[in-house]
């Protein structure tokens, strides 16, 4: 673990590769579990504001899952997440002609639809946060169903921190990003 300004980050994120496989996986990610996506509370409103937007993009269980509970709802754990479809899939889930998981909000984002690509917590996957009163932790999850995309990190070499840039710059910004950068370019001398 090391400290960027007011993060604790595990260097799992440096020493681990890793790059979405999803012609393995087909976006597991998005359908398996039994929870939704992790939100931040600012996401919540968006959510909200820019559903007439992404309800185009949605599949109609998606859709009807919404319109049932909410934009977002609040998890087991007490914290905001994404609905479910059948108690596992993301209801923001849209399948592409190949029946790998797509984003819809991120469909709607690409079209020009929204401003708002989708939840930090999917930009950022497999790199998982948690905000703590003094501090954020950043962690990288593992989860068997991204086994096929640690495989894959290590066939191009892509450290998970180099896999997520754009998130990371989106979530902690670019002076802390290229911070990141040093520590792990002094890592690899060592």
């Amino acid at each position: 673990m090391f400290q960027i300004e007011k993060t604790i980050v595990s260097e799992e994120i440096i020493d681990h590769d890793f790059v979405c496989n999803l012609n393995a996986c087909k976006g597991a990610c998005c359908v398996d579990g039994e929870y939704g996506a992790p939100l931040e509370e600012e996401e919540t409103e968006i959510l909200v504001d820019i559903f007439p937007q992404v309800k185009p993009y949605l599949r109609s269980e998606g859709v009807e899952a919404i319109m049932e509970q909410g934009a977002f709802v609040k998890g087991e754990d007490g914290e905001w997440e994404t609905p479910l479809v059948n108690k596992s899939e993301c209801a923001y889930v849209v399948y592409d002609e190949k029946g790998i998981t797509k984003c819809g909000i991120e469909a709607a984002y690409l079209d020009g639809a929204v401003d708002w690509k989708k939840p930090i917590s999917c930009h950022l996957y497999p790199v998982r946060t948690r905000e703590y009163s003094e501090f954020t932790a950043v962690n990288y999850h593992r989860w068997e169903i991204c086994d096929p995309a640690c495989q894959l990190g290590e066939e191009l070499k892509v450290p998970i921190y180099k896999f997520v840039k754009e998130a990371l710059i989106r979530k902690f910004g670019e002076a802390w990003y290229a911070e990141l950068e040093e520590v792990a370019q002094e890592k690899t001398k060592s």
